[in-house]
């Protein structure tokens, strides 16, 4: 006959089984094995990380492993993940950006901390900081030529569709301007090196800049990425009438298709190919000396396969010059661009992704960058 124990562990393993149940309730991860017995929600080992992080609130156990009491299950049972998302997650606002189990650990901390401890998405005030147009605050900003963070003051302003920073704490006129329209944000806490680093982009004379930034304070983070999230989403509603929200939210923010090393010869093919950083943004690839650098050394357009656009593995006989044995060539309507990777692997991922982008036909908008590249100087 079974204890009253392995009943208990019996009850509550069955849960899994029900609707919402199988997937973690904060990343949407499968198979969650872990759960909060005071929220009575499940989730995944990453995410029962956090819930330790906010022991006041939450209290987690393993599902698999560890003994449940009958109240313990009973509160699983009168719960359960797609309950608790009815609650925990009633006004999410269309444009916050919800962490799935890919991103970094900064967003999926936040998200949880701002469910169930700040309770934002039950009170609409509590989302202030993110939506009401305007922000403004002091944030760690990299230096472009020492590499040296220093604090400057941020405002962003949907009103006037910029976001900018002042190399002084009182000075009138902005050190920079950054237009909402060509905005982006992307969390990089290897490259950055902490945990808070957010890299934020946007297009100078129709070439990338970058500006690498963080907080101590994860929320403050989190707050200006949903606050530049927001204004893109608004500037975008208008800009783009007839679009539903769901084709908008993809143009919020972005995370790059691919980042890394890889070297490269230039257009003449015969000098000494060079290591570089290289990020595939939509359809730009920017090659970099340092991954951290305020501008990119070149930018090449990626246009789409029916534009005769394509990429292969190796190089063309006779190259000289590489280090790396793992070549791939990209051709475009005008030349060809020759790369080599360190590893059979990473040779694989890059052709992955330039396929990715050259399988996907182009947009009208893309043809008027695409024009740009050809007649740049």
């Amino acid at each position: 006959m079974a204890s009253d124990q392995e009943d208990n562990s019996e009850r509550v393993k069955r849960l899994l089984g029900k609707p919402g149940n199988g997937h973690c309730a904060d990343c949407g991860a499968a198979d969650p094995e872990w759960a909060s017995y005071t929220l009575g929600v499940f989730v995944c080992l990453s995410c029962s990380g956090l819930h330790r992080n906010i022991v006041r609130i939450s209290k987690v156990k393993s599902v698999l492993l560890d003994p449940w009491s009958a109240s313990e299950v009973e509160l699983m049972e009168s719960v359960g993940n797609n309950a608790a998302k009815a609650k925990y997650e009633k006004i999410v606002p269309a444009f916050y950006y919800c962490p799935t189990y890919k991103d970094c650990m900064l967003l999926k901390d936040q998200w949880i901390r701002a469910k169930y401890e700040r309770k934002e998405f039950q009170y609409v005030e509590r989302q202030e900081p993110y939506s009401a147009g305007y922000r403004e605050g002091f944030l760690w900003k990299r230096g472009r030529d020492n590499g040296q963070y220093l604090s400057r003051k941020f405002i962003l302003s949907e009103r006037e569709g910029v976001l900018k920073y002042f190399k002084k704490h009182d000075a009138r006129e902005p050190k920079a301007t950054m237009k909402i329209n060509t905005l982006n944000a992307t969390f990089q806490p290897t490259k950055m090196g902490t945990a808070q680093g957010l890299q934020i982009t946007y297009l100078k004379d129709n070439s990338t800049r970058n500006i690498f930034v963080y907080h101590e304070d994860g929320k403050e983070m989190v707050d200006w990425f949903n606050g530049i999230r927001a204004a893109r989403f608004h500037y975008l509603q208008v800009a783009f009438p007839g679009a539903s929200i769901s084709d908008l939210l993809p143009k919020l923010t972005r995370n790059y298709i691919m980042e890394g090393y890889m070297e490269k010869t230039g257009p003449k093919h015969t000098e000494v190919f060079k290591k570089r950083w290289f990020t595939m943004d939509e359809r730009r690839l920017m090659y970099f000396k340092d991954p951290l650098d305020a501008y990119a050394r070149g930018e090449v357009f990626i246009g789409s396969r029916e534009n005769s656009y394509s990429v292969h593995p190796g190089l063309p006989q006779n190259t000289q010059g590489y280090h790396w044995q793992f070549g791939i060539t990209i051709k475009t309507p005008d030349r060809k661009f020759l790369f080599a990777c360190e590893t059979d692997e990473d040779q694989k991922e890059w052709i992955a992704a330039f396929q990715t982008v050259i399988n996907r036909p182009m947009q009208p908008r893309e043809y008027a960058v695409e024009a740009y590249f050809k007649h740049k100087p």
